[in-house]
């Protein structure tokens, strides 16, 4: 039986900041003497893509070869830890604190929280004023920061300051496709092919249930989960599908040149590539924790589940 293509649907990022006139911010040098867990990935010939694409809207396909270069990529995605560091550091304030407000999920605001104006179409995002990257649901909630979770509220903007920072950079898409596979090739996910569901097999941090109003949490987590949870892929690195989208390098380009792939472009335009998914990500509305799917979002957009790993040559 040929399988009906879903249409597409509005994915999990909204557009933050995309119509302000950004302010200006401080320039980062290198300063850092952290020092990050990293896992040596293999140079080679990379998969990138895949031939089998649940959403071609997306440009998933055709999976193609390329020549990469080794590196080495963070364990985990940037922790909260390690960005407190970075503020404590060089003083400087995200995009979010910038603006004023940042994108939190209805469902982990505050019993408190007054009327808040919400994303047409995704009446799930809400705007709330103060939320950041160490006011995870806003100043009404006063939920800890916990370290060693993966720190949110990031735009691609401040992923790159870090970087500069840190002395890393964030890695291409085709980087991150390579190191997610971890060796095993034309795979799904980077434990494999075998699909997550709601009751017995919860390999990731993603939704388990009915989108977006109940969530069984079977998988343990109705948020974030610790950075460093789950099981590593082959090459040693943590959730590399789930938990958060990750900024990646490179701008979200399509290709297509049907009417409605030139519409799906417009919507894109001016975006970063985000790989991943999170843990709002639900195969009946988002199934876009594969490998090969992808999104965007514009450099200044900030929710609660955008975060990023870097890359060091």
């Amino acid at each position: 039986m040929k399988r009906e293509e879903p249409k597409p649907k509005t994915c999990c990022p909204p557009r933050t900041h995309a119509t302000l006139v950004a302010p200006s911010r401080i320039a980062i040098t290198k300063r850092s003497t952290a020092t990050f867990e990293l896992c040596s990935i293999p140079g080679g010939t990379a998969l990138v893509g895949t031939d089998h694409p649940f959403i071609p809207i997306d440009e998933e396909s055709p999976g193609r070869h390329k020549e990469m270069q080794p590196f080495r990529m963070m364990q985990t995605t940037v922790t909260n830890a390690m960005f407190k560091a970075f503020i404590a550091d060089t003083g400087y304030i995200t995009d979010a604190q910038r603006y004023g407000w940042s994108f939190v999920f209805y469902q982990q605001l505050g019993p408190n929280q007054p009327p808040l104006q919400t994303t047409m179409g995704s009446e799930w995002w809400c705007k709330v004023d103060g939320a950041c990257w160490n006011q995870i649901n806003g100043p009404d909630t006063a939920e800890p920061v916990q370290d060693d979770h993966p720190v949110v509220h990031v735009s691609w903007n401040d992923a790159k300051a870090f970087a500069d920072w840190a002395g890393g950079r964030l890695p291409t898409e085709s980087e991150w496709e390579h190191a997610a596979r971890g060796g095993l090739g034309d795979v799904a996910f980077p434990w494999g092919n075998q699909e997550p569901d709601d009751l017995n097999f919860q390999p990731c941090n993603i939704w388990q249930g009915s989108f977006p109003t109940t969530n069984a949490c079977t998988d343990g987590y109705a948020a974030t989960a610790p950075a460093k949870s789950f099981s590593p892929n082959p090459y040693g690195l943590y959730n590399m599908c789930g938990n958060v989208w990750e900024w990646t390098s490179g701008r979200f380009r399509l290709n297509g040149r049907s009417a409605e792939s030139k519409q799906h472009a417009k919507h894109f335009k001016g975006t970063k590539i985000l790989k991943g998914g999170s843990y709002l990500c639900h195969k009946s509305y988002c199934f876009r924790y594969r490998i090969a799917a992808r999104t965007g979002s514009t450099p200044d957009s900030t929710t609660t589940h955008q975060g990023f790993r870097l890359v060091f040559s």
